[in-house]
């Protein structure tokens, strides 16, 4: 019998030719510890050239071996999740976490498992604070309602217990997320039953003390809240038909009929000879119906004497509640800027015309709110009343450089400034509008915040900014240096004196004989024997784009339509874990052990006041906390460092999937270095990725 565990898992040829030659039937016969389905996964992880002994045990089931194929696919560590004791839905979350550079182990040891990592993995790939509201007894979907709440910045201390069920919590969070007093019902000894319909009063703006007690039921609190909405308007009854004067030498049929929840009243007269129906007939049957609101006298005095017969006619109508409009945002700038180029017909960026900025002054008001408006009542053809709901109101905008009016609904610039709406977040950040060209003559210009050129950078010119600086036209040979992103509209040209760098992404029309060092990606339509380092990917666009020349050092790969040209110009590129990647993981692991020796002092300063502390507990007391809060802060930084570390980590091998992609034409002579293995071109291609696999660069078809 072959053992499929101790195949050659290099050569997933000979592994796959000793299936097909067993046959599904063999080995369902001969070896019965797999199930066709686990076969199934084996023989796909064969196909694709994956090392299957790593989950070819019977231990693991169908869906196992599927999370554990998919993540050597993908390329991750399996080894974290490879493990039978794990459900498949507990190793898929781990997985995906993976993808993320999250670490759920800490979650594992504590119990949390399959729907629950869940939610925390989402917690954490959104940045959510979700770990200090945990407890080893939540489940699911209580940690859905506090993520939830935390996702809405609502305070989630109010119900992260879990002493709550999850419908509970999430009674709570809605009113939380309503700006309703909740106190009213955060009892735990309220089911969610109770907690809803004392929320439904709340937002309705009635007055619940009445029935928000334990003594009544859900059913008995629908009860009183409904009776509250309906006020005290009592409908007219008449019961009593015996008085009415009935002609018997005449006949009076006809139908009232009462539509759309007490809303509408219709009449309808029946064909009949010798059917004689008075107005008075009409009204007497409507007030014996209780119908005292919204008659129509003329529908009425028309249908009698018209005689419209056979026909259902609309004689009373009520007045419907108008909920109240809710709370809104006018603003008085533009958030309709386009916030990518648009295409030009070659498939290119149209850097030139995009308005990359809204500019607002000191003191001009950009944004107004309007308060929710409440709700008219209605009422219908009983004369009841029916209950409007109010408008909702909406939270207040954050952001910064901006204040808000001793009113409460005025949105105030706080200074010149370029305007920003992002994430519903608005941010007004300092910009100088520099209207003439930037040269030698001009002098160094450094700005806390952002800089416009209204015109181009030539010679000697130099621009620090620690915002973005946007130029208009060209940059020549200069220094542009941003803590945000560089953008040069028409294009970049000089004599390899000519240098960028950007905490951010760098784009522009086209870049030639630059120096450009960015921390996000870098964007142009041709990029020519330009040096280039970024931890981002540079992206060249346009049928006409062309990568040509120079060295390019892009940790996340390089996405071009053409590389190199017929001369069979030098240019190389350098993806993956090149030197700037490992240059970054030294600085992080110098910033790394800055902290830890920070820490040491901070602990040897707190054993040293416990040890010495001279009886004067109060003194002793501050300075504890003082050190603690210090020991706290440095402990978040570290961690901070640690997800920034891991991120690193999982940035090459989320981005080799297509590390160098080229969709037009790539020339013979370029070299593509992939995690530092290099290759170079033997002749012409076209449409072509370049990848890693067994530690070798291939291509493969676009």
């Amino acid at each position: 019998m072959t053992d499929i565990s101790n195949m050659d898992p290099q050569d997933p040829n000979q592994q796959l030719k000793k299936v097909e030659e067993m046959g599904p039937h063999f080995l369902m016969t001969e070896n019965m510890e797999y199930s066709e389905e686990q076969l199934q996964e084996i023989r796909l992880g064969m196909e694709e050239g994956l090392t299957v002994s790593i989950y070819s045990r019977p231990e693991f089931n169908w869906m196992q071996m599927e999370q554990i194929r998919m993540g050597l696919k993908d390329k991750v560590d399996v080894s974290a999740y490879a493990d039978a004791s794990y459900s498949y839905e507990t190793m898929k979350q781990i997985r995906l976490s993976l993808y993320s550079s999250i670490d759920l182990s800490p979650y594992l040891d504590r119990g949390f498992e399959n729907d629950e990592l869940e939610e925390i993995r989402i917690a954490l790939e959104e940045g959510i604070p979700i770990d200090r509201w945990l407890t080893g007894d939540m489940y699911a979907q209580q940690i859905h309602e506090i993520r939830m709440g935390l996702y809405e910045e609502v305070d989630v201390s109010v119900y992260a217990r879990d002493s709550y069920n999850w419908m509970q919590m999430r009674e709570i969070r809605l009113g939380l997320e309503k700006r309703l007093k909740v106190s009213a019902y955060a009892n735990c000894l309220f089911n969610h039953w109770q907690m809803e319909e004392i929320r439904l009063g709340l937002e309705a703006g009635l007055d619940v003390s009445g029935y928000a007690k334990l003594i009544y039921s859900s059913t008995d609190m629908k009860g009183m809240r409904q009776e509250l909405l309906r006020g005290k308007t009592t409908k007219t009854k008449i019961t009593d038909r015996a008085e009415l004067n009935i002609d018997s030498l005449r006949k009076k049929e006809f139908v009232i009929s009462v539509e759309d929840n007490g809303n509408k009243a219709y009449a309808y007269l029946p064909w009949v000879p010798g059917n004689f129906v008075t107005e008075e007939d009409i009204h007497n049957d409507l007030a014996a119906r209780g119908i005292i609101f919204g008659v129509d006298d003329e529908a009425i005095s028309d249908m009698i004497k018209m005689r419209r017969m056979n026909e259902k006619v609309l004689i009373a109508q009520g007045t419907p509640a108008k909920k109240g409009k809710d709370g809104w945002f006018e603003f008085f700038v533009r958030l309709d800027l386009p916030r990518i180029p648009a295409p030009l017909p070659d498939g290119g960026v149209d850097y030139v015309n995009i308005e990359a900025f809204e500019m607002v002054e000191e003191g001009e008001k950009i944004a107004l709110y309007h308060p929710a408006e409440k709700g008219q009542d209605g009422k219908n053809i009983f004369g009841e009343v029916i209950h409007a709901n109010n408008g909702l109101e909406k939270n207040r905008m954050k952001g910064e450089g901006f204040l808000i009016a001793e009113d409460g609904v005025t949105y105030i610039s706080r200074m010149n400034g370029k305007f920003e709406y992002l994430n519903g977040r608005i941010i007004i950040s300092n910009m100088i509008i520099v209207r003439e060209d930037v040269t030698a003559v001009t002098g160094r210009l450094e700005v806390d915040g952002s800089v416009y050129v209204v015109g181009s950078v030539y010679s000697g010119g130099y621009i620090k900014a620690t915002g973005d600086i946007i130029v208009e036209h060209n940059v020549e040979a200069a220094k542009l240096s941003a803590g945000g992103n560089i953008m040069i509209k028409k294009g970049s040209c000089s004599k390899h004196d000519c240098f960028i760098e950007a905490d951010g992404e760098v784009s522009g029309s086209f870049f030639e004989a630059a120096t450009i060092n960015a921390g996000g990606n870098v964007k142009a339509n041709y990029i020519m024997n330009s040096n280039i380092n970024t931890m981002g990917r540079v992206i060249v666009s346009g049928s006409k784009g062309v990568l040509l020349g120079g060295r390019i050092c892009a940790v996340r790969g390089v996405d071009t339509f053409n590389l190199g040209n017929s001369s069979h110009i030098r240019t190389v590129l350098e993806v993956g874990k090149n030197e700037i990647y490992e240059g970054e993981q030294a600085k992080f692991a110098q910033m790394r052990d800055h902290i830890l020796s920070e820490l040491t002092v901070l602990e040897e300063g707190w054993n040293k006041v416990l040890k010495n502390h001279s009886g004067n507990l109060e003194q002793t007391e501050e300075a504890l906390k003082k050190l603690n809060v210090a020991i706290v802060a440095k402990d978040n930084e570290l961690a901070e460092l640690d997800t920034k570390i891991s991120r690193l980590a999982g940035m090459t091998d989320q981005d080799m999937r297509a590390p160098v992609c080229v969709r037009g034409n790539a020339r013979e002579g370029s070299v593509v270095v992939i995690n530092n293995i290099k290759y170079m071109l033997p002749s012409d291609v076209n449409r072509i990725i370049f990848k890693l696999r067994n530690k070798n660069v291939v291509m493969v078809k676009l």
